[in-house]
């Protein structure tokens, strides 16, 4: 609990007051050069960096487990291996090539990162739903029938709440994952901490490259952590730890 507090302390630090690390940052700035970006705000860059980071991975969430929870009923077990091939487009071609090839249709600006990022979370999400839906106990299974629940009821009273701590595994494995990604759509014009990393790269100005890493570090290991803790506590109160 020590550690979680001094690191999200140490983050909103480098985001609302990045002037305090200064004296941290200019041994890796070039000599006259500036040591802290300024071109605009590490809170800005921040939130629109996580804003992009939710829609694409709630999208990707809605899209895998819709995927999922057809594939695992009767009269959709057919369309499974069409499913996994949709889920794999993502991690079949790089972020890269995917917003080289977005940037003609939907321009320059968040668009082209949001298609990466969404393409490149559906498979963890889709793969961890399909295994929490297909490895239910069948004693609960049969006792939900038992009791008279119909499909639909079965499905959002029984079925998703068990598997629950297994999709937020493949959530979360993606958030991380997109998190990380959306930095490449500052290539492309969107607002992302990307932007500090690239004007660090272009300026050779290292405190730049460190300040953006640094940021986008702490953001995946606090929010990991959450999503960890998240699954802890469902699994605790589903019995399954």
């Amino acid at each position: 609990m020590l550690l979680r507090a001094a690191l999200v302390a140490l983050l909103g630090a480098l985001v609302l007051r990045p002037g305090w690390f200064v004296w941290a940052f200019a041994p890796f700035a070039p000599e006259g050069g500036p040591v802290i970006y300024e071109r605009t705000t590490l809170l800005s860059l921040s939130l629109s960096h996580l804003g992009l980071v939710v829609l694409a991975s709630g999208a990707a969430t809605l899209v895998a487990v819709t995927l999922a929870i057809l594939v695992t009923r009767p009269a959709g077990a057919a369309f499974r291996p069409l499913s996994r091939t949709i889920t794999n487009v993502g991690q079949t071609f790089p972020p890269v090539a995917v917003l080289a090839l977005a940037v003609p249709a939907l321009g320059f600006g968040a668009g082209p990162t949001l298609v990466a990022l969404f393409l490149y979370g559906l498979l963890p999400i889709f793969e961890n739903a399909i295994t929490g839906l297909s490895t239910l106990p069948p004693a609960t299974m049969e006792a939900a029938r038992g009791i008279g629940l119909n499909r639909w009821q079965r499905l959002l009273r029984v079925e998703l709440p068990l598997a629950m701590p297994v999709i937020l595994t493949g959530i979360r494995l993606s958030v991380v994952i997109a998190l990380g990604t959306a930095t490449i759509g500052s290539t492309v014009a969107a607002k992302t901490l990307g932007e500090v990393i690239i004007a660090g790269l272009l300026t050779n100005n290292t405190a730049y490259v460190l300040q953006g890493g640094l940021i986008v570090g702490l953001f995946a290991v606090l929010i990991y952590d959450a999503l960890v803790q998240l699954e802890t506590r469902l699994s605790r109160r589903l019995g399954t730890v």
